[in-house]
């Protein structure tokens, strides 16, 4: 019995790599290519979860001495299964950063533009700044040799 659950745990390694595999290109499709790709994930997924319940059953068969382990190992499984239907649903709705660059506008190198705009605007503002303090300071000499003048001119 532990040979046909050994069976499955491989048919279900294999099915899950696949699965994996084609949920990574999930987002990058588009239109009937991802409908399709979609439906074909769907159908692998119904497999695997048959094979899960298949293993179930062997586990059930085992003798309760040895039902340890495997059912520590259907646990494993089950959570893989999870994460899998998981990462398929967010995949389903997840676009790529091409489609997504397309929709914004974004040519990636917007980022970099960004920077140097920045950086230019942040240089203008400190020459302004500084043109700003020098004016000040001449306004106070000034004021300062208006009121030197004034003083002396009273005496």
């Amino acid at each position: 019995m532990s040979s046909d659950f050994e069976g499955y745990e491989q048919d279900f390694a294999v099915l899950t790599a696949e699965i994996t595999g084609r949920i990574g290109k999930v987002p990058k499709l588009l239109g009937d290519e991802k409908k399709q790709l979609i439906a074909n994930v769907e159908k692998q997924l119904e497999e695997a979860r048959e094979l899960l319940e298949q293993m179930e059953l062997e586990v059930r068969e085992i003798p309760p001495q040895s039902r340890g382990m495997y059912s520590s190992r259907m646990r494993s499984y089950k959570q893989e299964m999870g994460k899998l239907e998981a990462d398929f649903k967010r995949s389903r709705i997840a676009y790529s950063d091409e489609v997504r660059n397309e929709l914004l506008g974004d040519d990636g190198n917007s980022s970099e533009n960004q920077r140097a705009h920045l950086l230019d605007n942040t240089e203008r503002l400190e020459r302004s700044s500084r043109r700003l303090e020098a004016g000040y300071q001449i306004a106070v000499e000034t004021a300062h040799f208006i009121k030197t003048l004034h003083k002396s001119s009273i005496f």
